[in-house]
């Protein structure tokens, strides 16, 4: 028994050791279209590497965002130091398609860092019902990778992800992204110092939507109250702030409700999409994310319901 119990441990060395160089070669040589199961996405769509090198010289924040693209283009710096205080120092550390799982991740990495004496996290239901998958591909291309990787890597599950930090690892290890640099400005987004990024002023076209609900998953809850209790034991103040999308496409979901009621249940929670009227034409450029014109809208809506009627920073 022990013999053979030492010949599977063997062999499941020598399997991972193989598999993982098969990875490397594979992703580095092969087209994009025969590795649908590997996508290592350094310096894609959102910034995300340019917002964690501007993260890495910045010491402490005392306004820090969290959440999915709907915060990073969404929360504008420059309004807040505006309309508050050109004084404060703010970061946006959105990510496309973040879920609670990833948001996880970040905070285990820098929240003592940037220790914020406020966090608005932006919790959007569809980032609850999502596996996730997308913005840990995000996060392994552009961030470093350790072992909070590993453990986002396992409560997600997927081969996609396990797939991308192997490879990602090998390259954290060769230092193949040292030279790497991204542009501020790609297509129609302009990265913006604080970890914005702003769009060029576009429209949407109104669409209606069939009735639908939102399904959501246990995981992406647990992970959210991890995320929580982090948070909360730095009694840092906590705002949970669910952004505008579309008036048809937020009134096309039924169960927006039981969502408001599990936010409500978490702390100080403030649904935009009831509080603000916006134009799902003029305000925003897709089904959910405002355009300039509306970022400056809701976000002075914010400051003045979240902030002026309230005490911020002491």
């Amino acid at each position: 028994m022990k013999c053979f119990l030492k010949s599977m441990l063997a062999f499941s060395v020598f399997f991972v050791v193989i598999y993982s160089l098969l990875i490397f070669l594979w992703g580095n040589f092969a087209p994009q279209r025969l590795k649908p199961n590997l996508n290592y996405r350094i310096g894609s769509y959102g910034h995300m590497f340019s917002r964690l090198k501007e993260l890495k010289t910045i010491d402490e924040v005392d306004l820090l965002f969290l959440g999915s693209s709907h915060a990073y283009r969404g929360f504008d710096p420059r309004v807040f130091k505006k309309e508050l205080s050109k004084d404060i120092e703010v970061f946006n550390l959105g990510s496309s398609a973040q879920t609670p799982i990833e948001t996880e991740l970040l905070l285990s990495r820098y929240l003592d860092k940037l220790n914020p004496k406020t966090v608005i996290y932006e919790v959007y239901p569809g980032t609850f019902s999502s596996d996730g998958v997308e913005s840990s591909l995000d996060v392994i291309s552009n961030d470093i990778n350790d072992l909070s990787s590993v453990r986002m890597a396992m409560n997600i599950n997927h081969i996609k992800t396990w797939n991308t930090l192997i490879f990602g690892s090998f390259w954290d290890f060769f230092g193949l992204n040292s030279v790497f640099i991204e542009p501020k400005q790609k297509g129609n987004d302009k990265y913006v110092p604080g970890g914005y990024v702003e769009k060029k002023l576009t429209h949407y076209k109104y669409m209606k939507y069939s009735k639908k609900q939102w399904e959501f998953k246990k995981s992406q809850f647990d992970g959210f109250e991890r995320c929580l209790s982090v948070i909360q034991n730095k009694n840092i103040r906590l705002i949970f702030v669910y952004a505008p999308i579309t008036s048809a496409l937020y009134r096309s979901y039924v169960n927006n409700d039981i969502f408001d009621t599990k936010m409500q249940m978490y702390g100080e929670y403030y649904n935009f999409n009831e509080i603000i009227e916006l134009d799902d034409s003029f305000h925003f450029y897709d089904s959910h994310h405002l355009n300039q014109r509306g970022v400056n809208i809701f976000n002075k809506k914010l400051i003045d319901v979240v902030f002026l009627k309230n005490e911020m920073i002491e």
